[in-house]
C-alpha cells in the first residue's frame, strides 16, 4: 500500500475517461499522486469509474468492484470509491449489496470526492487550477474533448438518457479555453466527443452551434487535427460539412451511429428518420466532403427485427460500403422504452449470429477499401513503438477503435507524437503498412 497514492480504474467510454481525468487533476492539486489503469494497483485509495450502458459493461464494472473489495478486505486498500454511470443509475442497490465500498458517486456529483478524500487525510490545501484542466491519461499528443452531456433522443434501446439526463451543452467559450489549455500541454489532436454531437447548442441558443464551434476551434494555433465522434443523423447540422471541407485540420472523419436501415426498424427504434432521409444524408456528407471516412454503428436483434429486416440491412451495408463499422447485439436494458413496451423475443444466439454475419461482410468491404491507400502518401501521427514498427494513424482513424499504420523507419528513429509523410506499401483488412519517404 502506497501512502498518498490514488489508483483510478476507468471502464467504459471516452466520456467516462474525461470525467476521471478532471477529478484526478483536482486531487493532484490537493497533493495526491494519481495513477491511472495500473496493471498492479498499490495505492491506499482506489477509485473505480464504472460503465452502466449494457449488460456486459455492467458485469465488468461489478466484477472490478468485487476484485478491489477483496483487496480492501486483505488490508491492501484503505478506501474504495465507486463513481460513474453504474453508480448513477443503481446507487441504492449497490450500497445495499456492496457495503465494502466506502462511497458512491454518480455522473454529476463526483467532484465532491475531493472533499471526502480531503477529510479522510486532512490534505486539502489545493493549488489553483481551472475547471477544464485535467490529468491527461492518453498519450500526450492527443486528448478527448467532451462538449456536452446527456441526450434527448430517447431511442428505444438506449439507457443513456436514464443515466445522464437531458442534453446539456457546455458554453462555447469554456470549450475553446480548454482547447487552448490542451494545446499548451502539447496536445495536437482533439477527438471531440458527446453522446449527441448534432444537438450541440440547441439548449443554449435554440440553434445548431456545432459548425461555429468547430470553425473557431480549427483556427486556434497548435490544433493540428480535430476528429468528430457520435453525431446523430436526425436533424444533423449540415453546416458542419462546409466547415469540414474548409479547414484542412478538421479530419475527413465522422462517427455517426445509424443503427439500422429499414423503415420498420427505424420506427421501432424510435430514430425519427426514414431510410430515404438517412440515405440522402449519407450521400450529402460524401458529396460535400469528398474522401470522408464515415464510421457507423449498427444494432441487430432489436425486438421486432425480422429476417427480412436483417436481409435488407445486409444488402444496405454492401451498398453503402462504410469505411469503418461496428455492430452490437441488442441488450434488453431495464427502464428503456423497448424494455417496457416490447418483448425481447429474439434468441441470444440469433442476435450474435446476425452481428457476426454483418461484421464478416464489413471485413470484406474494409479489405477492399483499404487497398485504395496503397501507393499513396498519407500524413500519419505516431502513437507508439512496437517491436520493429512505429504504430501510427491517418486522419481517417480514431485512437484505439480504428485502423493503424505500421511504419518501418528508413534512416532514423521516429518520434512518438510527431507527424510524418508515409508512403503506404501494403494494405490488410484493418491495417496499413508504410515507409517514410
Amino acid at each position: 500500500m502506497q501512502k498518498g497514492v490514488i489508483d483510478f480504474i476507468t471502464l467504459g467510454c471516452s466520456k467516462n475517461l474525461v470525467d476521471a481525468e478532471r477529478i484526478m487533476r483536482q486531487l493532484e492539486a490537493a497533493g495526491w499522486r494519481c495513477v491511472h489503469d495500473s496493471d498492479d494497483p498499490k495505492g491506499e485509495i482506489c477509485v473505480i469509474n464504472t460503465c452502466g450502458f449494457i449488460g456486459d459493461a455492467k458485469e465488468e464494472s461489478i466484477n472490478m468492484i468485487l476484485q478491489m473489495a477483496e483487496r480492501k478486505k486483505a488490508g491492501k486498500l484503505r478506501l474504495l470509491i465507486v463513481m460513474g454511470c453504474l453508480s448513477e443509475r443503481y446507487r441504492a442497490e449497490l450500497e445495499a449489496e456492496m457495503p465494502e465500498v466506502d462511497a458512491y458517486f454518480g455522473k454529476f456529483d463526483f467532484e465532491r470526492m475531493k472533499d471526502l478524500i480531503g477529510s479522510y487525510q486532512n490534505r486539502i490545501n489545493p493549488r489553483p487550477y481551472s475547471i477544464y484542466e485535467r490529468h491527461i491519461t492518453t498519450p500526450s499528443h492527443y486528448a478527448y474533448l467532451k462538449i456536452s452531456e446527456g441526450c434527448n433522443r430517447m431511442c428505444s434501446y438506449c439507457a443513456i438518457p436514464l443515466i445522464t439526463g437531458r442534453h446539456t451543452s457546455r458554453p462555447k467559450e469554456e470549450i475553446l479555453a480548454e482547447v487552448r489549455w490542451l494545446v499548451s500541454q502539447g496536445v495536437k489532436e482533439l477527438n471531440v466527443i458527446a453522446q449527441d454531437l448534432s444537438s450541440y447548442g440547441l439548449d443554449i441558443e435554440k440553434k445548431h452551434l456545432l459548425p461555429e464551434l468547430i470553425d473557431e476551434m480549427a483556427q486556434i494555433e497548435g490544433v493540428q487535427w480535430i476528429r468528430l465522434h457520435y453525431a446523430y443523423p436526425t436533424d444533423f447540422p449540415e453546416g458542419l460539412l462546409d466547415v469540414m471541407a474548409k479547414h484542412p485540420n478538421v479530419c475527413k472523419y465522422l462517427d455517426i451511429a445509424l443503427q439500422h436501415c429499414t423503415d420498420h426498424m427505424l420506427s421501432l427504434m424510435r430514430r425519427h428518420i426514414t431510410r430515404a432521409e438517412q440515405d440522402a444524408l449519407i450521400h450529402k456528407i460524401r458529396e460535400k466532403v469528398p474522401g470522408i471516412c464515415i464510421r457507423t454503428t449498427l444494432l441487430v436483434g432489436h425486438p421486432g427485427e425480422t429476417e427480412e429486416d436483417f436481409e435488407e440491412l445486409k444488402q444496405w451495408v454492401k451498398e453503402m460500403r462504410f469505411d469503418r463499422m461496428g455492430c452490437f447485439a441488442y441488450s434488453d436494458e431495464e427502464g428503456t422504452y423497448a424494455n417496457r413496451h416490447y418483448k425481447d423475443d429474439i434468441p441470444q444466439e440469433v442476435k450474435e449470429a446476425r452481428a457476426a454475419e454483418l461484421m464478416a461482410i464489413q471485413q470484406e468491404i474494409s479489405g477492399e477499401l483499404m487497398q485504395r491507400f496503397v501507393g499513396k502518401t498519407e500524413k500519419v501521427i505516431i502513437d507508439r513503438k512496437e517491436g520493429d514498427y512505429f504504430i501510427g494513424r491517418t486522419q481517417y482513424d480514431s485512437p484505439e477503435v480504428d485502423c493503424e499504420v505500421l511504419v518501418t523507419p528508413q534512416k532514423a528513429e521516429l518520434k512518438v507524437g510527431e507527424f510524418y509523410e508515409v508512403k503506404i506499401t501494403k494494405a490488410e483488412e484493418f491495417d496499413l503498412y508504410g515507409e517514410i519517404e
